[in-house]
């Protein structure tokens, strides 16, 4: 990891910063959900990601008799982290939930993957989440999973510095 004075940053702001998160996130399928953010620990679990749109908004499938759906209806401030293995980048961004029931959005949102978990896309317990981003962070590799790995094995090796040539910023949406 670099020092914090070495890491190049690119902070972003508004539909720049959307468009990163949407970058990002769009290929990570799963991703850790936690509510109850003010509780410390809160409430962390795992989470299939439904859709990214483009502005960074996040889409969830999600049960109406859940303890995420009970914990939004308190309060809906969440944070959603992702990674995308194949390019070494990650994501932390926290937002504001809702709970949608209308069944255009379910319908819109609805996998055949979700039947593991509801009695088809008409049960009533079925929920579309979705999280509007308001602030993040990320973290890129430049060059990719492999020649970041190989940069960072021949430093291993002989001893040498080097940089995986990653940048990181803030995201304010």
């Amino acid at each position: 990891m670099a020092d914090i004075e070495q890491q190049p940053r690119q902070d972003l702001n508004g539909a720049a910063a959307g468009k990163k998160i949407h970058e990002i996130a769009k290929d990570a399928r799963m991703c850790m959900f936690a509510t109850d953010v003010t509780n410390f620990p809160g409430d962390v679990r795992p989470m299939a990601i439904q859709k990214v749109d483009e502005d960074g908004t996040f889409w969830f499938l999600s049960s109406s008799a859940s303890e995420k759906n009970r914990d939004i209806a308190k309060d809906p401030r969440v944070i959603v982290t992702c990674q995308n293995d194949d390019k070494y980048e990650y994501l932390a961004v926290s937002g504001t939930a809702t709970v949608h029931t209308d069944r255009a959005t379910i319908d819109k949102y609805w996998t055949a993957l979700a039947s593991a978990w509801f009695d088809g896309k008409d049960d009533p317990r079925v929920t579309v989440l979705r999280v509007t981003p308001n602030a993040g962070h990320y973290w890129q590799t430049t060059s990719g999973k492999i020649v970041s790995f190989v940069k960072m094995s021949f430093a291993a090796v002989t001893g040498s510095k080097t940089s995986d040539g990653g940048v990181d910023g803030e995201l304010n949406v």
